[in-house]
C-alpha cells in the first residue's frame, strides 16, 4: 500500500464508512465503493480532515452509475491534459535558453531553467480534493494486473486506468525543488561537458583534429571514432581518441585542458590568464600516456570524479523519494514496474539474452572481414558492414542538400513523402516539428498539447548540420513524428504517447535508418539489401549499449546495497570494475581487452539515469515493428502503431506487431540478414 502521513483509518473503520454509504447501492456498485474509500484512506491525512469529514467526502463525490463515471472520466481528460500541457510547454520555453546554442545571460538562464510555476502540484491536487475524486471512482490497477488482463481492455478501460493512476504519492514540495535543481545541474554538466581535442596526439605523433575541437562527451567521442572506419589511416587516431574516452570515464582528463590552460594546474587552482593560450596551437595531450606539453599529469591536476559525485546526488534524491513509494521503494523499480511497465528481470534478462546470442561471433567474422584485421575494444562502435563513404563526403553531401538549419526546417514535408507519407500528411506533420541546435547532442521535445509542435535539437556546426548532426536530427524526427502521432491519432486523451520511452526510440532508430536514402545514398545498394543491413546495425547497435546499460542497472544495484551513501571515488572504481567484468563476460571473445572501459562511458548515467535500457529495448521493438512494416507501408503503420496508445508495452507491441517483447525476433533476423548479405569467410574470433 503507498501512504504517506499518519495511517488513523483501520480496516474495520472503512468498512464500516463503506457499509453505511453503501447502503442503498447494488451489489458491483458496493464493491467498487469499497475498494474506491480504500485508496483515497491510503493517501488521506490528518490535515485533510477527521473521520467524518473523510465519510461525508467519500459519500458526496462517489459516483454511481456508468454514465455518469463516463462524463467523470471525460472530465478528469481534459483537466489533466489541459494542466499538464500548459505546463509541459512552459518547461520548454524556460529551458530554451540552456538547451539550445546561442548567447548565454549569465544567472538568468540557470535560475529560469529551475523555475517551476507549480512546484507544490502533486499536493495541491489532494488539498484541492481533485486527486481523492479519482482515486474514489477510479481502479488504480497493478503492472501485474495490466500484464496479464490489459491486452483485452477498451480504450475506455485503458483511459480509466491512467486516471487512476495519474495521481502519485504526496511529495512535499522541498523534496520537488531538490529535484529539479540535481536534474538541472546534472544536464547543464553533461551538456557542457566538451572535451578539447585539438591537442591530441596519436602513438605515431600526428594529430587527428583541427586546433580548435571540441566534443561532446561521450556522444561526439564515440562519433569521432566511428568516423575514422573510412580513414585507411584511421587507426592510430581511433586509439586515441579511445584513451580520451577513458580519460572521460576515470576523471583523469587534465583539469587545464578542460580549463582552457597549457599548464598542468592542482585541482581548484585559479586559471589564472590560461585562456588567452593560443588556440591556433594547444599543447600536444597525449591521452595514452597523459602527457600535457610532454608533462605527466598527477592525480590533483585532473577533473578527478565529478560525473560519478552527480550520480551519487541522483542516487541520494532517489533514496529520498524511495519512503515515499512503499510498492516500488528503490529507483529501479520505479523505473522499469513503475514508469516503463515493464519488469526489472524481464529487462535484464533482454540484454542478456542479446549478449550470449551466439550469432555475435559470426558478426564479430564479418567485422573481421569487413575491417580486415583483428577486432580492438573500440571496434565495438562499428556497425556498418556495408560500408560508407568518408566523413567529408557524408559531410559535403548533407550541407548540399541542407546548407542550415532553416533549410532542413523547409524540407521536412518532402523528407517524409520520401519516407512514404502522403503529402497531405506530411505537411501536417512536417509543419509541425520545429528545427533547432542544441548545445549538447540533442534530443526532442513533444508537443505538451495538440494544439503545439513538436521540437527537434541536433548537434551541427554554426547554422547548419554536419553528417553525424543530421543522422541524429533524423533520429529525433522519428521521436517527433511518434510524438505527434501518439497525440494527434489516439483514441483518448488519456492514452496520448506511447507506452514509454523505449517504444519512442523503436521509431527514432526506424527514421535513423532512413537518414543515407534521405541524403541520397541509398542507391547504392538495392531495399532488400538495404533492409537486411538495417537489422544488422540494429543488432550491433543494441549489443554495443547493452552492455553500458548492464553496467549501470548493476552500478544501480550496488549503491543501494552500501549501508551508507558511497564515495564518488568508490562509485568511480566500481564502474570501472563492472565495466571490465561485464567486459571480459560479453565483449573479451569477439574484441581483446579493454583499456578504455568503454562500458561506463555513457553520459546518460549522468544526466538521464537508468534510461540506457531504453534504447536496448527500442532496438528490439524497432525490429519487431520494421519486420512487421517491411512488406507493408511504413507512414501508415507508423500512424497506425503510433495511434493505439499509451497501454503497457507488452499489449501495445501485441496490438502493434502482432507478438509481445521479443529479443529473439532481432537474434533471429540478425542471423538471416548475415547468411544472406555475408556469406562466410575464412576469418574467425
Amino acid at each position: 500500500m503507498e501512504t504517506q502521513g499518519e495511517a488513523h483509518l483501520a480496516p474495520p473503520d472503512l468498512e464500516a464508512i463503506a457499509g453505511r454509504i453503501a447502503a442503498p447501492l447494488d451489489t458491483s456498485e458496493r464493491e467498487r465503493l469499497a475498494a474506491g474509500v480504500a485508496r483515497v484512506a491510503e493517501r488521506w491525512t490528518d490535515a485533510d480532515g477527521d473521520r467524518s469529514t473523510f465519510e461525508s467526502f467519500c459519500a458526496e463525490y462517489f459516483v454511481v452509475g456508468e454514465d455518469d463515471r463516463r462524463r467523470l472520466l471525460d472530465r478528469f481528460e481534459i483537466l489533466l491534459t489541459s494542466v499538464h500541457g500548459h505546463l509541459y510547454e512552459i518547461a520548454r520555453t524556460r529551458r530554451r535558453w540552456v538547451d539550445l546554442q546561442g548567447e548565454s545571460v549569465a544567472g538568468f538562464d540557470d535560475l529560469v531553467a529551475t523555475f517551476d510555476p507549480a512546484p507544490d502540484l502533486s499536493e495541491e491536487w489532494y488539498r484541492q480534493r481533485v486527486a481523492f475524486i479519482a482515486l474514489l471512482n477510479f481502479e488504480r490497477p497493478s503492472l501485474r494486473t495490466m500484464l496479464d488482463s490489459g491486452s483485452e481492455w477498451s480504450g475506455d478501460e485503458w483511459a480509466a486506468a491512467r486516471v487512476g493512476q495519474a495521481f502519485g504519492p504526496r511529495i512535499p514540495r522541498e523534496l520537488g525543488d531538490r529535484g529539479r535543481a540535481i536534474d538541472h545541474r546534472a544536464n547543464r554538466f553533461v551538456d557542457g561537458f566538451h572535451v578539447p581535442v585539438g591537442g591530441v596526439v596519436d602513438a605515431d605523433g600526428r594529430r587527428p583534429f583541427e586546433a580548435d575541437k571540441r566534443l561532446v562527451a561521450h556522444w561526439l567521442i564515440r562519433e569521432a571514432i566511428v568516423s575514422r572506419y573510412g580513414d585507411p589511416d584511421g587507426l592510430p587516431a581511433q586509439r586515441a581518441i579511445a584513451w580520451v574516452m577513458r580519460r572521460h570515464v576515470d576523471g583523469t582528463i587534465p583539469a587545464a585542458l578542460m580549463e582552457g590552460g597549457t599548464r598542468g594546474k592542482t585541482r581548484g587552482e585559479s586559471g589564472g590568464d590560461s585562456r588567452n593560450d593560443s588556440a591556433s596551437d594547444p599543447p600536444p595531450w597525449d591521452p595514452a600516456a597523459n602527457t600535457l606539453d610532454g608533462r605527466a599529469i598527477s592525480v590533483d591536476q585532473t577533473i578527478g570524479p565529478g560525473r560519478y559525485a552527480i550520480m551519487l546526488d541522483h542516487f541520494e534524491l532517489a533514496r529520498a523519494y524511495d519512503r515515499h513509494y512503499p510498492m516500488y521503494p528503490t529507483a529501479l523499480a520505479r523505473t522499469f514496474e513503475l514508469h516503463r511497465e515493464i519488469e526489472t528481470d524481464t529487462v535484464e534478462a533482454v540484454l542478456i539474452e542479446l549478449l550470449e546470442a551466439p550469432v555475435r561471433r559470426d558478426l564479430a567474422t564479418a567485422m573481421v572481414q569487413r575491417l580486415g584485421r583483428p577486432l580492438e575494444s573500440h571496434d565495438v562502435y562499428f556497425h556498418d558492414l556495408a560500408g560508407r563513404p568518408s566523413s567529408d563526403d557524408l559531410d559535403a553531401r548533407v550541407a548540399e542538400r541542407f546548407p542550415t538549419v532553416e533549410s532542413v526546417q523547409a524540407q521536412l514535408p518532402d523528407i517524409l513523402r520520401t519516407i512514404g507519407f502522403e503529402p497531405e500528411l506530411a505537411d501536417f506533420l512536417g509543419s509541425r516539428v520545429q528545427v533547432e541546435l542544441a548545445r549538447g547532442a540533442g534530443h526532442a521535445v513533444p508537443p505538451g498539447m495538440p494544439e503545439y509542435g513538436a521540437w527537434l535539437r541536433t548537434n551541427g556546426r554554426p547554422g547548419g548540420l554536419d553528417w553525424d548532426g543530421f543522422e541524429i536530427g533524423m533520429h529525433e524526427l522519428g521521436h517527433n513524428i511518434e510524438q505527434l502521432c501518439s497525440v494527434h491519432f489516439v483514441p483518448r486523451p488519456m492514452l496520448q504517447r506511447v507506452p514509454n520511452s523505449a517504444c519512442s526510440e523503436a521509431f527514432a532508430f526506424l527514421f535513423q535508418s532512413q537518414a543515407r536514402r534521405i541524403a541520397g545514398l541509398a542507391d547504392e545498394a538495392g531495399v532488400e539489401a538495404a533492409g537486411r543491413e538495417a537489422t544488422l546495425r540494429t543488432m550491433l547497435d543494441a549489443c554495443q549499449i547493452s552492455g553500458p546499460a548492464l553496467v549501470e542497472l548493476r552500478a544501480w544495484r550496488w549503491m543501494y546495497s552500501q549501508p551508507s551513501t558511497p564515495t564518488p571515488e568508490a562509485l568511480r572504481d566500481t564502474v570501472l570494475h563492472l565495466a571490465d567484468e561485464v567486459w571480459r563476460t560479453y565483449y573479451a571473445d569477439h574484441f581483446g581487452p579493454d583499456p578504455y572501459a568503454l562500458l561506463g562511458a555513457y553520459q546518460h548515467m549522468v544526466g538521464y539515469p537508468l534510461y540506457l535500457s531504453n534504447y536496448v529495448l527500442g532496438h528490439v521493438m524497432s525490429e519487431q515493428v520494421r519486420a512487421h512494416v517491411m512488406e507493408r507501408d511504413l507512414a501508415s503503420e507508423t500512424v497506425r502503431i503510433c495511434g493505439i496508445g499509451s497501454l503497457t508495452p507488452e499489449a501495445w507491441l501485441e496490438q502493434a506487431v502482432g507478438t509481445g517483447l521479443r529479443p529473439d525476433a532481432l537474434i533471429d533476423g540478425a542471423a538471416a540478414a548475415l547468411a544472406a548479405s555475408h556469406p562466410p569467410g575464412v576469418a574467425r574470433t
